[in-house]
């Protein structure tokens, strides 16, 4: 039997995170790191019942929405990578992964919590608690990120400012 295309989406979500969980376990160090693994480490669990329950799938679907503002963030760390913070392209980056952030991170994820809180008695209470802590853990990760993210590209402290004029 074939699988119908959302969820066969949804399955290859459980692969790519713990490709790239074993990947960052073998080539980064742990202080540098924890914090993604153990976003990977809800992913991997949130939609692995997903594809082994058939279920919920939608939901998963809709959690993958957040990878779109992913493309801006990967684009921010190879052109930090590539020394040019200084540039056009990386502000309009930085502008658009904001941008895209809100969108597509923030608003999904409230949308999700509150589709979560509004279905309580049509979810299972096992299914209602992973899903609550998979919200309590994504929600608060993205808000810091965000925090930082701002902080990085837009809010330069003096002594960042500081530093800069001295090179």
């Amino acid at each position: 039997p074939s699988w119908p295309p959302p969820l066969l989406t949804v399955s290859l979500i459980p692969g790519y995170f713990l490709e790239d969980f074993v990947d960052m376990l073998c080539n980064q160090k742990l202080h540098q790191s924890w914090e993604l693994l153990f976003h990977h480490s809800v992913v991997i669990v949130c939609f692995g019942i997903a594809v082994l329950l058939h279920q919920y799938v939608g939901f998963a679907l809709v959690a993958l929405l957040v990878e779109i503002n992913s493309i801006f963030l990967h684009l921010r760390q190879i052109l930090l990578m590539a020394n040019l913070v200084h540039t056009t392209c990386y502000r309009l980056n930085s502008i658009i992964n904001l941008g895209t952030y809100v969108v597509f991170r923030i608003a999904t994820l409230a949308w999700m919590t509150r589709w979560l809180f509004l279905n309580r008695e049509n979810v299972p209470p096992a299914m209602y608690a992973v899903g609550t802590a998979g919200m309590a853990i994504m929600t608060p990760m993205n808000i810091i990120l965000f925090y930082r993210l701002l902080r990085s590209d837009f809010f330069k402290s003096s002594r960042d400012v500081q530093r800069e004029k001295e090179q």
